[in-house]
């Protein structure tokens, strides 16, 4: 569409790093209009054999930096009085699965994030809103996909009767961060193929 791009290399679970990366952003373009927390990580593994430091780096990336980028360019947006902060959380929010709790709890509290910097940063000009993806095609999920009882599960459940392709989200995403979205705020918009919505 002739548009350019660039890449600021960054630790999504490091303070600094976050900061450093949003500072660098406004010193090249002096704003930042919309800030998408995409960046995490899986683990699996029984309650029983999660071992704290795998917990710990999960949330570390899930949740605390999403919460940090949401804190760095609020304070860019708010004297602005103008910004889109967007979150990807996860049905796995609100349907539980095993053997993924440290996902579940981060994103879950990523949902509840979203509610709340609403209420925040609504009277600021300010819309937070989140993406809930079902069961996508991605490095994440790719042994899932390669196992056929759970795919074949997986699509059966899925109204939609297919997995996600990372396309699917990007309609979502422009939404969000568009004008088209201004009086849309605390919601998590769910491309699920319909997931969530059936038994």
């Amino acid at each position: 569409a002739g548009g350019s791009a660039e890449v600021i290399a960054a630790d999504a679970a490091s303070e600094r790093d976050i900061i450093a990366m949003v500072q660098t952003v406004l010193a090249r373009h002096g704003k930042l209009d919309i800030a998408i927390a995409n960046a995490g990580i899986q683990h699996r593994s029984t309650i029983t054999a999660f071992e704290t430091e795998d917990y710990l780096r999960v949330v570390a990336i899930n949740q605390t930096g999403p919460w940090l980028l949401a804190r760095e360019a609020a304070r860019a947006m708010v004297p602005r009085k103008h910004g889109r902060i967007i979150f990807t959380g996860s049905v796995s929010a609100i349907l539980g699965r095993a053997p993924i709790s440290a996902y579940t709890a981060s994103k879950g509290a990523l949902h509840a994030l979203t509610r709340n910097l609403a209420a925040d940063l609504g009277p600021h000009g300010i819309n937070v809103n989140g993406i809930g993806p079902g069961y996508f095609k991605t490095e994440l999920n790719q042994k899932l996909v390669d196992d056929p009882t759970f795919s074949s599960w997986l699509v059966g459940r899925t109204p939609s009767r297919r997995w996600g392709d990372v396309q699917d989200l990007g309609g979502a995403a422009v939404f969000l961060a568009s004008d088209a979205s201004r009086f849309v705020n605390g919601h998590i918009l769910y491309v699920d193929g319909g997931v969530t919505a059936t038994l």
